[in-house]
């Protein structure tokens, strides 16, 4: 029997960058929807405070502290998920680094390398180790987080924006070769909302004049449902009222 107001009831659930912003958020959402929710982000503190949340909504969560340029730790991820729970319902590649704004040709060869193994080969081999575990599902969903900034040239986001692009074609390109399974791969944009990157980035805004992450995963969880079946697209995240 569906529990309708739990939707997400006995599906595992992996969320990247889960300790802050929309990742914390995001995974909160889906614990609180049935979901149990492979917590992963580099630190501890940040992971706790996330289960904690996830508690308090009457959710499970397991913490997986782990730096994503560790890939080898990746591989042995996805076999520890498949020993454990024989498959994975739900991907959430969200980890991003913004790297440095500023002239191509001044970029930080080490910013550069740092930047494109978060943003690009870490969701590659995400993908490349949990998608034996996605075709286990009847209703695998793997959703990553882009930018508009890898959608559109912009002087001195070049590392941001790069990395963005390349995300988009690999995730596209994944998503017509799933097309005929039960997996479906998406790409979501936020647009502009109140997270420690965004502040970065635009240290002079306003943060009350963009969402909360709490309105964006309302939106990300959407796609994660069995009931979502686009595939291949990027969804832009809408704003509430008002701003």
């Amino acid at each position: 029997m569906i529990d309708h107001a739990k939707p997400l009831q006995d599906r595992i659930a992996l969320v990247t960058g889960a300790s802050r912003g929309i990742g914390a958020a995001t995974a909160v959402k889906l614990a609180a929807l049935g979901a149990h929710v492979v917590l992963v982000a580099r630190t501890q503190g940040g992971l706790e405070e996330v289960d904690d949340a996830i508690r308090k909504v009457g959710g499970t969560a397991s913490l997986t502290p782990l730096d994503l340029t560790e890939f080898e730790r990746i591989d042995k991820l996805g076999a520890a998920l498949y020993e454990r729970y024989e498959k994975l319902d739900i991907l959430i590649g969200n980890a991003g680094l913004l790297g440095t704004l500023g002239p191509m040709g001044h970029t930080d060869p080490q910013i550069w390398d740092q930047t494109m193994a978060v943003n690009v080969t870490a969701n590659w081999r995400l993908i490349r180790s949990m998608d034996p575990l996605l075709r286990q599902s009847d209703a695998g969903r793997a959703i990553f987080l882009t930018s508009t900034a890898g959608q559109r040239a912009r002087a001195y986001w070049g590392i941001y924006a790069v990395s963005k692009a390349a995300l988009e074609m690999m995730i596209k390109t994944y998503a017509q070769e799933i097309e005929k399974t039960h997996i479906r791969a998406n790409l979501f944009n936020p647009t502009g909302t109140r997270t420690g990157m965004r502040a970065e980035a635009f240290p002079g805004e306003d943060p009350m004049t963009i969402k909360t992450p709490e309105y964006v995963a309302d939106q990300i969880v959407e796609l994660a449902l069995p009931s979502f079946t686009v595939n291949g697209e990027t969804i832009q995240a809408t704003n509430p009222p008002g701003l």
